[in-house]
């Protein structure tokens, strides 16, 4: 993991890094990946959240250990608690309304989180924040610390974040993109809307989980209405981009152990991340499309995360009955975490079906798989929208403006026949690997990381 560069010539034993990231899983997950690379230039690194948060982000981490690095502290703090719902898959919107009581419980962190600060502004030239941008309220104090800078962290695409800005000012967007219409709750809309305001306030500059070779045209634009003060990082992929894969290990999925059996690109991977629960009507039709068109799959069947996965009891999804009898040998039910990061990693793997989450997005792209778009909420759809329409290595399953119709069986059948046993398929899956291929070669966490360790070692 060491980093070798001239950057060695900096005096940067006297810079401590801070993380501080939302309370759901997509955004634990990259700022703590986020961690190890920043880790690498050996800069000491502080990872703060709930104990409870801390503690999902470390077990469900994938491609390293964060136990390894010597040089990652964890802070782990207590909130008061609250009451934590449940998700509800039969609600007429899938955003994942459970978890708002974690996010509105994280003012809480205000107090401690500003203690850590001055603890190490004590004992530093400079104490550098990266936080997640709907997470700035906890950081209102960091401006009277005369050496703390503050750099948010944007866990969405970059053509999401340019959209959104023209929409707000009133501007004209790209042709064809997908509406925020039924994206957000207005409870979400009025969090979003504060944390803004707080991020305003303390703000020095914007980290991105994306890289130019993905989204050029919009990281471009986004630099161009900045100021010349302003500055922005596209340090993205995040996660490991060498397909990893403990063979040796005891600890090894039972999943990657059956696609070690199958075709090269021969299987699709289903899974809808950790904030979507599909109703009962969804997965009997999901589950009849897979079985009806016969392609090998494996298929992640959970409900979405409550607020704290540790406690309560969990919804055991019910299929068709028979169906996982009938479907053994060419299909697998995945019913518990599974290591999604080396099951895109892995050769048999040859298609995503997604809901397009921006996690979920760099991660098939990281690894050269082509997805089936089938978005269900939040920047999803506009993520669907870059896959398939810019990027063109993917195909839509389900189109917003239809959003409140039924996914049907057929649909399922017509699309994996698409991706997974056409022409069109293979060519973007050649497209897929062409473009991970191109982001391993020059990713952002080369030299876009490079500049911003010289900007905050300066």
């Amino acid at each position: 993991m060491a980093k070798t560069s001239n950057l060695e010539n900096h005096d940067q034993e006297k810079v401590a890094v801070v993380m501080v990231p939302l309370p759901a899983q997509g955004h634990l997950n990259q700022l703590l990946h986020l961690s190890r690379l920043i880790s690498a230039y050996h800069l000491p690194l502080h990872y703060v959240g709930t104990t409870t948060h801390t503690r999902q982000a470390k077990i469900r981490v994938q491609g390293w250990d964060p136990h390894s690095i010597s040089n990652i502290h964890f802070h782990e703090f207590s909130t008061p608690s609250c009451e934590i719902p449940p998700p509800n898959p039969q609600s007429s919107t899938k955003f994942p309304s459970q978890l708002m009581p974690s996010f509105h419980a994280t003012c809480h962190l205000r107090d401690p989180i500003t203690s850590l600060l001055r603890e190490l502004a004590r004992c530093n030239k400079r104490v550098i924040v990266i936080y997640d941008s709907l997470i700035a309220w906890v950081l209102q104090d960091a401006p009277f610390i005369a050496n703390v800078e503050c750099y948010s962290f944007r866990s969405i695409s970059a053509l999401n974040i340019h959209s959104l800005a023209l929409e707000f000012a009133g501007k004209s967007t790209e042709p064809n993109l997908p509406s925020i219409e039924g994206c957000f709750t207005q409870e979400f809309s009025e969090f979003s809307r504060v944390q803004t305001e707080f991020r305003e306030l303390v703000n020095s500059g914007d980290l991105y989980n994306s890289c130019y070779e993905i989204e050029g045209l919009y990281l471009d634009l986004l630099a161009k209405e900045k100021s010349a003060s302003h500055k922005q990082w596209a340090v993205g992929p995040l996660n490991p981009v060498i397909p990893y894969d403990k063979k040796d290990s005891n600890k090894r999925h039972k999943c990657l152990e059956w696609l070690d059996k199958q075709e090269p690109n021969s299987v699709i991977f289903v899974s809808f991340g950790t904030t979507t629960s599909l109703s009962d009507n969804e997965i009997e039709e999901l589950a009849i499309g897979l079985e009806q068109r016969q392609q090998k799959f494996i298929w992640v069947l959970r409900d979405a995360d409550k607020g704290d996965i540790f406690t309560g009891d969990v919804r055991k999804v019910e299929l068709p009955k028979g169906y996982e009898e009938r479907v053994i040998g060419r299909g697998l039910i995945v019913r518990d975490w599974a290591p999604q990061l080396e099951i895109l990693g892995h050769l048999s793997t040859g298609g995503f079906m997604s809901h397009c989450g921006w996690n979920s997005c760099m991660e098939s792209i990281s690894m050269g798989v082509p997805i089936i778009a089938w978005p269900m909420h939040s920047d999803q759809p506009r993520n669907a929208f870059l896959v398939t329409n810019v990027l063109k290595i993917g195909v839509v399953l389900k189109d917003w403006a239809l959003r409140e119709e039924l996914v049907t069986s057929v649909m399922v059948e017509e699309c994996v026949k698409r991706l997974m046993d056409s022409v069109e398929g293979d060519k973007m899956r050649e497209r897929a690997v062409e473009l991970r291929q191109s982001v391993v070669d020059g990713g952002g966490s080369h030299k876009e990381m490079d500049s911003f360790i010289t900007h905050i070692t300066r």
